[in-house]
């Protein structure tokens, strides 16, 4: 059980630090929309503390994991859309982005191995449905980087093609 709690403890640690980050670019964005699209991440990152903290408290008071109604289904909620990218300064959002793509890697990473380590099955399908949803949060930011970036480069007078 100590070593379960170890890795939810890091795990909410995870958390709590990609929404300080998204947070924090979402004050530093330019545009309106990519403002809201960092801040939705930001929330779906607090989500999975509470999600993360509740498992821990289920374990470490030795009952049973309670269901929750709001867990994550593994779907993307559509943050990160083409039409949102209307970038003015671009330099600080396609580095904020790039961040925000290794961070979400690090977090498929981390749960994925968290998954394989546990002896909890219900700890191992929640890191699983992470794993998932973390995914379509780094697709989708794969995405708006790679928009991002071509309109930053355009806007700079040169393409690398």
């Amino acid at each position: 059980m100590e070593k379960e709690l170890e890795i939810l403890k890091t795990a909410i640690i995870n958390e709590v630090e990609g929404y300080s980050f998204y947070r924090l670019a979402a004050e530093k964005a330019d545009n309106l929309e990519v403002r809201e699209s960092f801040n939705m991440l930001a929330e779906e990152e607090k989500k999975h503390e509470d999600w993360l903290r509740d498992l821990y408290r289920d374990i470490s008071q030795g009952g049973r994991v309670q269901p929750r109604a709001d867990e994550p289904e593994g779907k993307s909620p559509g943050i990160f859309r083409k039409e949102n990218i209307k970038i003015e300064s671009g330099s600080l959002e396609v580095s904020v982005l790039r961040i925000g793509i290794l961070m979400e890697k690090a977090s498929i990473d981390f749960y994925r191995e968290a998954a394989e380590k546990t002896q909890n099955p219900e700890a191992k399908e929640l890191y699983e449905r992470l794993v998932n949803w973390e995914m379509k949060h780094m697709d989708s930011l794969e995405k708006f980087y790679e928009a991002a970036r071509e309109d930053w480069w355009e806007r700079q007078g040169f393409s690398p093609a």
